[in-house]
């Protein structure tokens, strides 16, 4: 089932560009053309949220800009399409991306498509260039007001295939005050792995507090009718870099 596994079914997993990755921040290069990350979520257009069997995972109304990323690296907008968690049992793991080998006790991921490019979010998501994700690093702090209606709808969707309804919610809330990030290229780090990420990953934590990590704890790997197993530890480690450059938009 788990990571270590994932090459039998998807030879892409052992690809020259798989995610997550430790960002060793001394080696990444600052690069002065990248632009400021312009986050564009003014009408919040969440629509549910759902337990998928590895996450908890909020859906958006994605058929225009006006829930968007631009600027950054990119030509073209990326419309948010979903976010999601990774977490662990205790707090010294559980985000995918490290920095300087140290992991955070959760990562969120907003994924966003290139809408203006292809078609669909399926058609995006197997092109080179069709998706784009950033990561939000958590970390352990006082409770952080805006999670509280994510964390209290959590319970809707303790099991496996469960799904509410979660209407206007603005994810503008969980993004920390600097939009400093670095950027590579990248991949999803769940099956089907594919190779079609840019990924954006914050450099500024946000901080919620145990209790709210917990009620992530709360959450199950399994449908109501199955043995109950605690959903946590759902990330995969550091692929290797394999000569990939890590840009930073900031001055280390």
């Amino acid at each position: 089932e788990g990571p270590s596994e994932w090459h039998k079914a998807y030879p892409i997993a052992q690809g020259n560009r798989q995610s997550p990755i430790d960002i060793d921040s001394a080696r990444a290069v600052y690069d002065p053309s990248l632009q400021p990350l312009v986050i564009s979520y003014e009408s919040c257009t969440s629509l549910s949220i759902s337990n998928t069997g590895h996450s908890v995972m909020v859906e958006f109304e994605d058929s225009d800009d006006r829930t968007a990323i631009s600027g950054g690296p990119f030509q073209n907008p990326f419309r948010l399409k979903q976010f999601h968690f990774h977490w662990g049992t205790t707090h010294s793991q559980g985000s995918e991306h490290t920095i300087d080998g140290k992991p955070f006790p959760c990562e969120l991921h907003l994924v966003h498509w290139n809408a203006r490019k292809y078609a669909t979010f399926g058609e995006a998501a197997a092109a080179p260039d069709g998706l784009a994700v950033v990561g939000v690093f958590l970390e352990i702090g006082k409770e952080h007001a805006s999670m509280n209606r994510l964390t209290d709808a959590l319970y809707m969707v303790k099991f496996k295939g469960t799904k509410a309804q979660f209407r206007g919610f603005n994810p503008k809330c969980l993004l920390p005050l600097s939009l400093d990030y670095w950027t590579y290229l990248g991949s999803l780090t769940t099956p089907p792995l594919n190779e079609s990420v840019t990924w954006i990953v914050l450099k500024e934590p946000i901080r919620i507090s145990v209790k709210q990590l917990e009620k992530f704890r709360m959450l199950l790997f399994t449908s109501e009718e199955d043995q109950r197993i605690q959903m946590a530890n759902n990330f995969r480690p550091p692929q290797p870099l394999k000569g990939r450059i890590v840009r930073a938009s900031f001055k280390a």
